[in-house]
């Protein structure tokens, strides 16, 4: 039987994830919903718009479908999509599935799981790590939290989208751990973000130390993907927007409450990242905390 499967939020990320999950030999039924319709728009040229892929006037227009995917960019959008008047929780059928695929927060997700369950409607949290590029070429990591029937359920449609499935155990535990991983990558850009400074300051070549680094035991994804890409030329246009990664810390911040865990260095790093979000432009990428951190070594007006 071929799946009828609705897919909410056709944003940066959401659009190549739609395009991918389209194409195939193996088709699925697809009713795409953006509140902006304008966004709608970009798909008429898809080979399989008004075939197997059709525009949805409505949410509630998603009501028969057997998995409904968002891709939304945070919490606050999820639950009105979800609990909202006319919302997904209200229009599901029993049976069905709903796949949360953006970066939640776990604490949202673990609420409203017994309350869809009690509509006979699964919650399934499966967020992605990759930016636009891997979002483009369908090979995203893929966090599921499910049991693993509904991890199977839903694989062949996330095998679509990425190419690293990676079951991390019940429902919100996806949530948390992609908050988390955010955490670490953040930790590591700033790192590198700094060291490019002083490097600078001191005028060493930034294209060999870069070299260096992910030659070296400094390497991570933010050397080995931002350097050299995005901020020693100064372009600044990695994929992923600062204000989405300052959520996500805030995210990862409030798990210290839930785990009875403190974790200094995981404050310190969000604080940073939220005082760049307040100072620099509106929009800007995440590789601007480099550009950020430059500004601070700038000398007060006198």
């Amino acid at each position: 039987m071929t799946l009828t499967v609705g897919f909410v939020g056709l944003g940066m990320m959401g659009l190549p994830m739609l395009d991918n999950l389209a194409r195939g030999e193996e088709r699925f039924n697809i009713l795409a919903y953006d509140r902006d319709p304008t966004r709608l728009e970009r798909l008429a040229g898809h080979p399989a718009w008004n075939k197997t892929l059709k525009p949805a006037a409505s949410l509630q227009a998603l009501a028969d479908c057997d998995v409904v995917i968002t891709m939304l960019p945070d919490s606050a959008v999820t639950n009105a999509v979800i609990e909202g008047e006319n919302g997904l929780a209200s229009v599901m059928r029993a049976g069905s599935v709903l796949l949360d695929m953006g970066s939640s927060n776990p604490a949202e997700t673990l609420r409203l799981a017994p309350l869809l369950r009690e509509a006979g409607v699964t919650l399934i949290d499966a967020p992605v790590s990759g930016a636009v590029a891997k979002a483009a070429s369908g090979t995203l990591a893929i966090m599921v939290g499910a049991d693993k029937d509904g991890l199977e359920r839903v694989r062949p449609l996330l095998s679509r989208m990425g190419a690293s499935l990676i079951h991390t155990g019940a429902v919100g535990s996806a949530h948390a751990m992609k908050a988390l991983n955010n955490y670490v990558y953040a930790a590591g850009l700033l790192a590198a973000s700094e060291a490019l400074l002083i490097a600078r300051g001191m005028n060493l070549d930034l294209d060999v130390f870069t070299e260096v680094l992910n030659a070296s035991s400094g390497r991570n994804v933010a050397t080995e993907t931002k350097l050299r890409q995005f901020i020693v030329p100064g372009t600044y246009n990695g994929g992923f927007a600062l204000a989405l990664m300052a959520k996500d810390l805030r995210t990862a911040d409030a798990l210290q409450t839930l785990a009875g865990v403190s974790a200094s260095q995981l404050s310190l790093c969000t604080a940073l990242w939220q005082r760049a979000l307040q100072d620099m432009p509106a929009g800007v990428d995440n590789t601007e905390i480099h550009r950020y951190l430059e500004r601070l070594q700038a000398p007060a007006p006198a």
